[in-house]
């Protein structure tokens, strides 16, 4: 195994982080480039075939892998739905035979590995699969997905609790929070329930927005009121999502509002020097990737053509192309594809051996690896930012 630090062949002079000369260059062409290496360096290094079973593949947890992991005895349900979710990214790039086979292979891989069929008991991990099915129907006429669709959308729909305005973490749980009615709000605004999903919405803000920071907070346990305050930058990034996607279907105004406020705090409180801030393994190898995907959704849809909305697509943008230029600096190379680490503005470390494997904590999520860059969830979001920095290039933003 040959590994280097990664040099870009745009970049002659070193360059703080901060300037944006790379970002100024790199064509859509070169994030295409991009965005086909880390989809490459995903296939190679985590997808296999479930079980040796013909025509199934799923992602492999970790790199390398324990034992447990390549037999698929570990797997996260909601870090193979945005394995889809890539995989349609890459696909509507540039749509391929091979890439379009691919999507439908992980879906019935998901099913099957998923033991019960297409549900669980996880709101949050059901919204997700619901977003990268109906996108891989919608968009990469992946047909297999119809029938995770009718039974993804009932439970999302039907479990939303009229008295609270909102969907539980999961069923039979107490806990309301952003990272269920996010994702939730989404599928069902995609799937034509537009009236539930601003309920949603209008809940989210009401309930969960800070006053102080302008930041969504993660949930609220009923019927008590207490609300946990961590702030997660998915939880920024699915608001951003369903807001965008309301104010473009309904033009309700304030929808486009939150946009503004939400993203000025994003802006303020998440980003260094333009860059998204932090990050790391687990579940949370995806929280920045989430929040690169929605804030390239609200710099291609938000609706209007008045100043505040002109510079919200554009600092949308603009964090986007950073947090990509960044992420694409500090990368390692590793037999000639990319690694991306876990914080975009610092140098990505190499997974030495299996240590320190992503285990499932008594709440349900998933630790990190001892080394985060080793975990499928911060590769996938290397890659989920590679897509987006190429849509934004795209659009000439």
């Amino acid at each position: 195994m040959t590994t280097r630090r990664a040099q870009d062949p745009r970049r002659s002079t070193p360059r703080s982080l901060g300037e944006r000369s790379d970002s100024a260059v790199a064509t859509p062409a070169l994030w295409s480039e991009r965005a086909d290496m880390a989809e490459s360096a995903i296939v190679s290094r985590h997808l296999r075939a479930l079980w040796a079973l013909p025509g199934t593949e799923l992602g492999v947890v970790g790199w390398p892998a324990t034992k447990r992991e390549r037999a698929f005895g570990s797997w996260h349900y909601w870090w193979q739905a945005h394995l889809i979710d890539c995989a349609v990214d890459a696909a509507n790039r540039m749509p391929t035979p091979v890439r379009r086979k691919r999507i439908a292979a992980i879906a019935r891989s998901h099913r099957l590995r998923n033991l019960t069929g297409w549900t669980n008991r996880y709101y949050d991990d059901m919204a997700w699969l619901a977003i990268a099915l109906e996108r891989a129907e919608r968009t990469a006429g992946v047909t297999e997905a119809r029938s995770g669709l009718i039974a993804l959308e009932r439970p999302l729909y039907e479990g939303f609790n009229p008295v609270v305005g909102a969907l539980p973490w999961r069923i039979g749980s107490d806990y309301y929070n952003a990272p269920a009615n996010g994702p939730a709000a989404i599928a069902l605004l995609r799937l034509g329930r537009h009236g539930r999903a601003q309920e949603m919405a209008d809940w989210l803000d009401a309930t969960l927005r800070d006053p102080e920071t302008g930041l969504i907070l993660d949930g609220i346990h009923l019927p008590a009121g207490e609300i946990e305050r961590p702030v997660f930058s998915y939880c920024q990034g699915v608001v951003l999502g369903v807001e965008t996607e309301l104010a473009m279907h309904t033009g309700e105004p304030r929808h486009g509002e939150r946009v503004h406020r939400l993203l000025a705090a994003v802006e303020e409180h998440l980003t260094t020097k333009g860059i998204v801030s932090g990050g790391g393994g687990g579940d949370g190898g995806l929280f920045n990737g989430i929040l690169a995907r929605y804030l390239a959704v609200v710099a291609l849809m938000l609706p209007g053509e008045d100043k505040e909305q002109e510079n919200d697509r554009r600092v949308a943008a603009e964090i986007v192309r950073a947090s990509a230029t960044a992420a694409w600096a500090n990368r390692l190379e590793v037999e000639g594809e990319p690694l991306f680490g876990h914080d975009w503005s610092k140098p990505a470390t190499l997974p030495g051996g299996i240590a320190g494997a992503g285990r499932f904590t008594a709440g349900g999520s998933v630790t990190s690896s001892r080394v985060p860059e080793r975990d499928l969830s911060v590769q996938l979001s290397g890659w989920m930012l590679m897509e987006a920095a190429y849509l934004v290039s795209a659009a000439g933003l």
